[in-house]
């Protein structure tokens, strides 16, 4: 008797997550959390905390949303992406930009009223940049997981101005530059993973344009490398303590001995260990962070 595989069949919630990346945006939220905590200046608020979280997270759905729709065409040429519910058909470009018109909104408004003026315009700003300017960037230049990594390391911010926190002070553009600096690593060990996928659709990705992967490591070594110094502002800044200065100098030579084997040997498994290196990093130091507090 011979097994026959049946297609999966994907419900309208299935293709609503899959179109709003809910589990890419927990990454958002997580952040947006974080700058929210560590801007408090009293007794956290968590009923306003989750207002905050909840404008975020519907305002980044709204930019994955657009997104897809944008990148429909690539995305059927990706296996990675291909069963996006736009790109496979089921739904329509129309029904995709609704919602994200819809959660765009709701988003903004949800932090306009419930958080801060600030807050929304940050969270507008993080959803312009993400689709006016990445998005196509993405089709031209390698440079779009620079310009990309922006709108990326935002949500801190967002979190920040919502509790009461000012962008004039240097703190939360330490908050700013971490998340900026801790992305292109991350990215770089994604984009040499799927390489081969990135190439069947036409896309310039470093790993694209520079197929041995000398520029593609040395920019990772480069960028993890940075990330040093800059882990160390919130400790210097006087926002936390400095156990957690310490530690943030261990986790970021670790993630740069990861970055420095990668450019070295530039190997899937290399590449691998960078990537699973860079997802440990980053909640580890957010919640040294937050447990140092000061």
């Amino acid at each position: 008797m011979t097994d026959i595989t049946l297609p999966r069949t994907h419900t309208k919630l299935d293709d609503l997550v899959l179109l709003t990346k809910v589990r890419l945006n927990a990454l958002v939220v997580a952040t947006t959390a974080g700058g929210y905590y560590m801007a408090a200046t009293s007794a956290i608020d968590p009923a306003a905390m989750a207002v905050t979280c909840l404008g975020t997270a519907l305002v980044a759905s709204s930019a994955s949303a657009i997104n897809q729709v944008s990148e429909r065409d690539l995305d059927r040429l990706m296996e990675r992406t291909r069963i996006r519910p736009v790109a496979e058909g089921r739904m329509s470009a129309a029904e995709g930009l609704a919602i994200a018109a819809a959660l765009g909104i709701a988003g903004v408004v949800v932090l306009w009223l419930a958080a801060s003026v600030t807050a929304a315009m940050v969270a507008l700003a993080t959803l312009i940049s993400y689709v006016v300017i990445y998005t196509p960037l993405k089709r031209r230049s390698s440079l779009a997981t620079v310009v990309g990594a922006v709108p990326g390391a935002l949500p801190p911010l967002i979190g920040w101005t919502a509790a009461g926190g000012s962008l004039v002070d240097a703190a939360p553009w330490a908050l700013f530059l971490l998340m900026f600096l801790w992305q292109l690593p991350h990215f770089l060990a994604i984009a040499w993973l799927y390489r081969e996928d990135y190439a069947r659709a036409g896309l310039p990705m470093l790993p694209v344009v520079d197929p041995q992967g000398v520029m593609t490591g040395r920019q990772a070594a480069l960028w993890a490398a940075t990330l040093v110094p800059i882990s160390e502002l919130p400790f210097l800044l006087g926002m936390t303590s400095a156990t957690y200065g310490l530690a943030a100098l261990l986790l970021g030579l670790g993630l740069f001995v990861l970055a420095v084997r990668f450019m070295g040997d530039r190997t899937n498994a290399n590449a691998r260990a960078l990537f699973y290196g860079s997802i440990t990093y980053l909640p580890l130091l957010w919640i040294l962070m937050g447990v140092g507090r000061l």
